[in-house]
């Protein structure tokens, strides 16, 4: 979830014009796009016969020396998407959380390297160090922007969850979201917050264009979904998580996110009640951290609901090197989105569950919020002759 306009638009609309929110955790909306009709009948064919092919990894060696921080991803083809685990037995939150993730489709992707971890405070407060970079939601709304919007409300600031006091039905999200004036990524949940003691955590807050702009000047990119989710399975064949079938296998707990009644209370019984610093789970098979829960990544795709399903209709048999449609639609929601990947640790069985392997996210391109962060790749390099 992820707005400045929208809910920021929608946030800072409601509070007086300017707020835009993302809509990462919402159900495609009812007359989608013929294209997602036979999503349903997809899942409920999974349990009989898998449409999973196996994975079929390149056998390049990783190129030395290694990046620092990084992590070879040797590329291969995969089956890409994401299925529930069974109709019967779902939560509606599940059910919801894999609609635009089908069908199921053949995906090739070249090698690459990927950080390791999500990138960190402290390694983004270099990057302003070094640029005098100021990210959007350090900078105010205009009145240019949100013509409506009283300049009362024409304050920089982003989106920042806050529980609720008692049980409240999950069908309206500005009950947990807010547009909090001075919230920002020195600020994770506003003014009154810091980052002391934090800098081994991811940085939050971030826009597309501010991933966008330190992945620039470390000399990587934002990886593209199809990698992303390549290198999040980590050589597994259609696995339900990172780590495969069981949410806790051996009753442990692989990934940072929401246990408790939502939005109330987190309980903690992963080992962290909200936001974790990187690296507490074990790595993927490829070495990868943080590939589910804790914060959401973005992805250099625009997001559109039905894409996957396009590809079919289109008679893709083996997307290679997919980049994601031209561009952005969302029938609920008219603001441009980029797809986030990985979920967070607001993520659970009651609301969202894109913890799991192969759902989608999706966020405004201009809003951050305090569970959406990011992580780089970067391309072999080539050596002249």
């Amino acid at each position: 979830m992820n707005k400045k306009p929208i809910f920021q638009n929608t946030l800072v609309a409601s509070v007086a014009g300017v707020v835009g929110f993302t809509t990462l955790w919402s159900s495609p909306a009812i007359g989608e796009t013929n294209a997602l009709a036979g999503a349903d009948q997809t899942s409920a064919a999974a349990a009989a016969i898998s449409p999973f092919a196996p994975t079929i990894p390149n056998k390049t060696p990783a190129p030395a020396p290694a990046p620092a921080g990084m992590a070879w991803i040797p590329g291969g083809e995969f089956s890409m998407g994401g299925l529930a685990p069974n109709d019967s037995i779902c939560s509606v939150a599940t059910m919801n959380s894999v609609k635009d993730s089908q069908p199921i489709h053949r995906v090739y992707v070249d090698g690459f390297w990927m950080d390791k971890n999500d990138v960190t405070n402290d390694e983004f407060e270099k990057f302003i160090k070094a640029t005098g970079y100021v990210t959007v939601a350090e900078i105010a709304p205009t009145k240019e922007q949100f013509p409506t919007a009283p300049p009362e409300n024409l304050i920089a600031g982003s989106t920042v969850f806050t529980p609720t006091t008692n049980a409240v039905p999950l069908d309206d999200y500005f009950q947990w979201w807010s547009y909090v004036h001075g919230a920002n990524w020195r600020h994770p949940t506003g003014p009154d917050s810091d980052l002391k003691g934090r800098g081994n955590y991811p940085v939050v807050q971030i826009a597309y264009a501010d991933a966008v702009a330190y992945a620039k000047w470390a000399g990587k990119r934002l990886p593209t979904e199809a990698e992303w989710e390549f290198a999040a399975r980590g050589g597994l064949t259609g696995k339900m998580f990172a780590w495969g079938n069981e949410l806790k296998p051996g009753g442990k707990w692989m990934a940072n996110i929401y246990e408790g009644q939502f939005p109330i209370k987190d309980t903690g019984e992963d080992g962290f009640a909200g936001i974790a610093p990187v690296a507490q789970f074990p790595p993927n098979g490829y070495g990868l951290y943080d590939m589910a829960g804790n914060v959401w990544q973005w992805c250099s795709d625009w997001y559109r609901p039905d894409y996957y399903a396009r590809l079919k209709l289109a008679g893709v048999e083996v997307a290679r090197n997919p980049q994601g449609p031209d561009k952005s639609y969302n029938p609920s929601d008219d603001q441009p989105q980029r797809v986030q990947r990985g979920g967070s640790f607001l993520c659970t069985d009651q609301y969202c569950t894109r913890y799991m392997m192969g759902t989608r996210g999706k966020g405004d391109i201009d809003t951050g919020s305090n569970h959406l962060g990011f992580r780089c790749v970067k391309d072999i390099e080539v050596k002249q002759k």
